[in-house]
């Protein structure tokens, strides 16, 4: 069986399993469960904590794992992002007291609370500067106006937390991060079972970026409303028992879609519907 560490917890255990359900796999029922076998699909599923996951699968115990790319930096294990998962993005950065630091150059013989020590550590690495990690679990705001450091590097989404703490970013961004499927370096590329999964968890990025579109245009401006839907090979045109019209499906874009109806109402398609994907193989 194909072995695979889950997050049991955290901010990327509710998408995940979402994720491989639309996947057609089965899911725990309680969160007690450590270990969960589906025989229908050859899989073996191990729920373990999200900073652990980087160490099991570098070590070769389990073929796969999703987990966070900062989690895996972070680790400093010998495994590697192969499908990014876009759920759980989030970016680094550093922050200080107004004033008090402008730049990464700026950082040199200062102390930088965090709870990712390891990106930290080699962030500064390959920035050349030398400066002092100290590691803290849980928020990190208050270590400035405690005096265990003079800066901190931390996740920032609207930067709202920092600003009550009387603090502001500066610099660019230490990285950016999102849940992904990780497997050790040097593994199998084309271990089947790996590519399966993988095939499953791609079609359902798919189906949530997608949405099927079908209208009914007059024939003559049926390429100038294919320009606007041209699909992912090409769309399906029928004609329809009205002649000079046509009818048309194709996949767009979800973000899209109300433009394209509005686009192709203009142009004079009627009947413009969507209709969600569920799963698809590209």
């Amino acid at each position: 069986m194909l072995r695979i560490a889950v997050p049991n917890k955290g901010s990327l255990s509710g998408p995940a399993s979402a994720m491989l359900h639309e996947a057609g796999y089965q899911m725990r029922k309680e969160s007690k469960e450590l270990v969960l076998v589906d025989p229908a699909n050859e899989v073996e599923f191990f729920y373990l904590r999200p900073k652990d996951i980087a160490i099991y699968v570098s070590a070769g115990k389990l073929d796969i794992g999703i987990t966070g790319e900062d989690l895996l930096i972070d680790s400093g294990a010998d495994a590697e992002v192969i499908l990014p998962l876009g759920f759980a993005r989030s970016t680094f950065r550093f922050a200080a007291k107004p004033g008090t630091v402008s730049g990464i150059e700026d950082l040199a013989g200062k102390t930088i609370a965090t709870s990712y020590e390891g990106i930290v550590a080699k962030h500064l690495a390959e920035a050349g500067i030398a400066a002092s990690v100290v590691h803290l679990d849980g928020a990190v705001e208050t270590a400035i106006e405690l005096g265990v450091a003079q800066v901190i590097a931390d996740v920032v989404e609207t930067g709202t937390s920092l600003r009550n703490a009387g603090l502001e970013v500066f610099g660019d961004p230490i990285m950016k991060s999102e849940a992904a499927v990780i497997r050790r370096t040097g593994a199998d590329a084309e271990n089947p079972k790996v590519q399966q999964f993988l095939r499953r968890l791609q079609g359902v990025l798919v189906a949530r970026s997608y949405v099927m579109m079908d209208y009914d245009c007059r024939a003559e401006h049926l390429e100038r409303a294919v320009a606007l839907t041209p699909g992912l090979e090409s769309p399906t045109v029928s004609p329809l028992h009205n002649e000079g019209w046509v009818a048309v499906r194709a996949m767009v874009p979800a973000k899209e879609a109300q433009r394209i109806m509005d686009d192709l109402y203009e142009l004079g398609a009627r009947a413009i519907l969507t209709t969600a994907i569920h799963a698809c193989r590209l």
